[in-house]
């Protein structure tokens, strides 16, 4: 019996299916257009088209947009909010902030709860955790009928100061659980046991409102799949780079928001790592955006300063991506002082560009690839058609015209604005953190990543750029590259100087004992389970923090103190080795490991391949004939330079002329500068 790995990655356009044989490590791909008003039937349309007998698969791993096209459009199940009397409009009032601070006339959007559906009780816990007042039952079970009429399908309870004491938290939710059984409750103290009001309150609130939409979806797919003869837990993929099982999906639902472009920036430190480049950065360029990521010595960054709508925080811990309106479709503008312009408006997938030929007449990358010859007339194997006569109509009518440029100039120069917005992103994901684009290679991947990796790559002094065996498709090899992983932290202010190592030692043990409970409920074996020490600390006056990794036992604070500094300087630097530093809070990662398979590795025969084709393309005003390869027959060990275009089922990559490329022992190709 054929033993399988199926994940699936749901994009806006299409959903991605990746098929490992866990015998072999091979791996096949499928495509299928997305469902966007139910994404399951995309799903299952692509298990059949892919001919997956589900019975034979031990793994299927999923990473879902639904929780963040729920929190983006707002279709969100009635939800209500108990909060502490006198704060019921934490979440309305934020920091007081705003996205474009020189922008008066544009608002923040309002809260996902409505401040008619934020109650509030009697109750009060002090700063040290001393109940001042304890629930005021008659209001909670006032408040509970209210809620029951109202026919609410979830609610939040954020109460404060809960984050050092859930008592009264955990008291409201189980008058609400009398009364309405069934209903999902979060409460602040489990989902965001942390100081500052608005964020654990904003969390907690995307928690609640996720929650119907998030498990309904997931226990119908679940359903589903084990009708068709699936018999293992549905593993979703979520954004902080590990995957839940159902059962963690109904507490924790709002860690599926980003979960999709979490799956790239996994699957490229993967491939980063596998081409023996610890520090590296994801660049994920589809039809409408591109995703940033990095990596550094092995480790994808850790955020938690993320999301999806400006003012509403969600605080569990997320792999860092940044996210700019970038991709094939977007649209070459005028702005009002003349300046040539690339996006953020996009064409998307319909009409598309110009060259799709859906009624589009405006300039886009995709159509100035097409005009420069680095793209061809066909996609996706022949399933779409590019008509070169309308790109270059595009162009001209768009760009050309009215700057005055020559046809290939004005292609060339909607490509250099692209790449320009693409590389800013990627310095402010690397120079702006303290580190060296330098010292990286760039993982070129998504439909048109390959096509403009290399350009990118040689304005930041990148010197390798890795595409891999099939760029379209490797946000869903992320999805197959994962373990089941959970976050677990509390608030542990204290002066450092003070602070004892056996009290710091208690607080891991309790964590670690419940981290190691959760993984036991997710069917995780001891021997399985990897947990992961961190401390956030800070120079005594600020209020943002730096997590550093912590021992398994910790026996001397001042060698944490001295990580703390030598990060900082990383970070920002500068270190202030006489200031004193304060610990802020505490954190496990908890890792149930996974066996993956491995990737197959080919022996490598250094040889020139034959190219199928030549056709000129265009480069720095002036045409080229450019060798066309076929990336199914390059083999391990082929080399060329360019100029060279590399034509695939999901993707295309160019070679620019001053670079070399050659095809390792993975079939990923890695571009850098010749000799």
């Amino acid at each position: 019996m054929t033993r399988t790995r199926v994940a699936v990655d749901v994009g806006g356009t299409f959903t991605d299916i990746c098929i490992m044989d866990e015998d072999t490590g091979a791996i096949r791909i499928e495509k299928t257009g997305s469902t966007p008003d139910d994404p399951m039937r995309a799903i299952l349309n692509g298990v059949e088209q892919a001919g997956i007998d589900l019975s034979e698969v031990t793994m299927f791993s999923h990473g879902t947009t639904v929780a963040t096209n729920a929190l983006i459009t707002r279709r969100l199940p009635r939800t209500a909010m108990i909060c502490t009397e006198g704060f019921r409009d934490v979440v309305e009032i934020r920091r007081a902030n705003k996205e474009d601070l020189w922008d008066t006339y544009k608002d923040v959007a309002k809260p996902y709860i409505p401040r008619r559906d934020r109650l509030t009780v009697s109750e009060r816990i002090d700063a040290e955790g001393t109940v001042l007042q304890a629930l005021d039952e008659t209001q909670a079970h006032r408040v509970a009928d209210i809620l029951r009429r109202r026919e609410v399908r979830s609610a939040a309870v954020c109460f404060m100061n809960s984050y050092v004491n859930g008592a009264n938290e955990r008291r409201m939710r189980d008058i609400l659980k009398e009364v309405m059984p069934d209903l999902p409750v979060s409460i602040s103290s489990e989902v965001m046991p942390e100081i500052f009001e608005h964020e654990r309150f904003s969390t907690t609130m995307a928690n609640a409102v996720c929650a119907p939409v998030v498990v309904d979806y997931v226990s119908r797919l679940g359903e589903t799949l084990a009708a068709r003869g699936y018999h293992r837990d549905l593993l979703l993929l979520h954004s902080g780079g590990g995957v839940m099982t159902p059962a963690s999906v109904r507490e924790f639902s709002a860690r599926l928001a980003g979960s999709g472009i979490a799956a790239g920036a996994l699957a490229s430190r993967f491939i980063g790592n596998l081409c023996g480049f610890p520090n590296s950065i994801g660049f994920d360029m589809g039809g409408t955006s591109t995703d940033v990521s990095l990596a550094f010595n092995g480790v994808s960054r850790i955020t938690k300063d993320w999301y999806i709508e400006f003012g509403y925080p969600i605080r569990f811990p997320s792999i860092e991506v940044l996210t700019i309106g970038a991709g094939g479709g977007s649209l070459a503008w005028k702005d009002e002082g003349g300046s040539l312009r690339n996006g953020p408006q996009s064409a998307g997938a319909h009409p598309g560009p110009a060259c799709y030929r859906n009624g589009n007449a405006t300039a886009t990358n995709t159509d100035a690839n097409v005009v420069l010859g680095r793209l061809g007339t066909r996609l996706a194997g022949g399933k779409i058609r590019l008509d070169p006569a309308l790109a270059a109509r595009a162009v001209l009518d768009t760009v050309a015209t009215p700057f005055g440029m020559e046809l290939h100039a004005a292609a060339e120069a909607i490509i250099a604005v692209a790449n320009a917005n693409m590389a800013n992103a990627v310095r402010l994901l690397s120079i702006s953190r303290g580190y060296d684009p330098r010292d990286f290679a760039l993982v070129a991947f998504g439909g048109a990543g390959a096509l403009h990796g290399a350009a990118v790559a040689r304005e930041l002094s990148i010197p390798t750029v890795i595409v891999p065996p099939n760029p379209g498709v490797t946000s869903a090899l992320g999805c197959l590259l994962v373990d089941v992983q959970h976050d677990f932290s509390e608030s542990f202010m204290t002066d450092a100087s003070i602070v004892a190592p056996a009290d710091m030692e208690a607080a891991f043990a309790a964590m670690e004992s419940q981290a190691a409970e959760r993984l036991a409920h997710e069917g995780i074996a001891p021997a399985d389970m990897a947990l992961q020490r961190s401390v956030e600390m800070m120079y005594q006056g600020q209020w943002r923090s730096l997590a550093v990794n912590a021992p398994h036992r910790i026996d001397s604070i001042a060698d944490l103190i001295e990580a703390f500094h030598a990060e900082h300087e990383r970070e920002f630097n500068y270190r202030r080795d006489e200031a004193p530093v304060s610990i802020f809070r505490i954190a496990i990662k908890a890792v149930g490991i996974v066996p993956k398979a491995d990737l197959p590795r080919h022996e490598e025969r250094e040889h020139v391949p034959e190219p199928v084709a030549r056709r000129p393309v265009w480069f720095d005003g002036v045409s080229h004939d450019a060798a066309v390869y076929q990336r199914e027959v390059l083999e391990a060990g082929a080399v060329f330079q360019g100029p060279a275009i590399v034509e695939q089922f999901d993707s295309t990559t160019v070679v620019p002329p001053d670079m070399a490329a050659r095809v390792d022992a993975f079939l990923n190709i890695l571009i850098g500068t010749k000799g």
